[in-house]
């Protein structure tokens, strides 16, 4: 009988032991879902959700823009062909334009290059040569009644008009969604989130190049 009573005791000991266990695991499991809860709502508190959203932002502005700058770029061919017909154009003018495309389209400005000044600098001074060529190009052709009469080159000059105006507007997109950004990772709290975890540096503005501010008209 005692040892009935001595095997009763045991398992109820160990029964209360495997309980007590099992309950201290559950209070240390949600022990930790509860701090790793905290820990995320501290992150989307402290922007480190919206400072990768904004980053984001700035990325997809870039692409529109890139792409309306590509767009100009492809529209350059065709209107140095119809040009180059002409009788006794200026080949310097047109030298110039052809060179500026090439330099232009051979500088390349991925999202990951957007916080270093150098090579934004660089892009910026390209594209702003080949507006300035552009420019130099129009002014040129006012002195050639024949050219500016021919359709083709009349279509081509409003299909430029019309890219240097969509370059306008993406390139002030792009700037405001830099200047989001830019805030984001320096306001408190979340340019602590920012230094110890993201570590994004700020992006770099698309300053129009100041020689070719003036967005190249077409008077016929």
């Amino acid at each position: 009988m005692s040892d009935r009573y001595f095997l009763y005791y045991f398992l109820l000991i160990e029964h209360n032991s495997i309980n007590q266990n099992e309950e201290s695991n559950m209070k240390v499991s949600i022990a930790r879902f509860v701090a790793l809860f905290l820990f995320f709502s501290t992150l989307s508190g402290c922007g480190y959700n919206s400072i990768q959203q904004n980053e984001e932002a700035v990325n997809s502005s870039w692409g529109n823009l890139e792409s309306q700058l590509q767009r100009r770029a492809d529209l350059v061919p065709n209107l140095v062909a119809t040009v180059k017909g002409a009788a006794n154009f200026e080949k310097e003018t047109l030298t110039a334009v052809v060179e500026a495309r090439s330099k232009a389209t051979s500088i390349q400005l991925t999202p990951a290059m957007l916080s270093d000044p150098t090579a934004m600098a660089k892009f910026t001074s390209a594209q702003g040569g080949l507006s300035s060529s552009l420019s130099r190009l129009l002014v040129v052709v006012e002195r050639y009644p024949d050219l500016k009469a021919n359709q083709n080159f009349r279509d081509l000059q409003n299909q430029l008009e019309g890219t240097e105006n969509r370059i306008s507007v993406a390139r002030q997109r792009y700037n405001e969604a830099v200047q989001v950004f830019n805030f984001s990772i320096r306001k408190f709290p979340d340019s602590m989130t920012n230094s110890m975890l993201l570590k994004l540096k700020a992006k770099e503005y698309f300053k129009a190049d100041e020689a070719a501010k003036t967005v190249p008209a077409v008077k016929f």
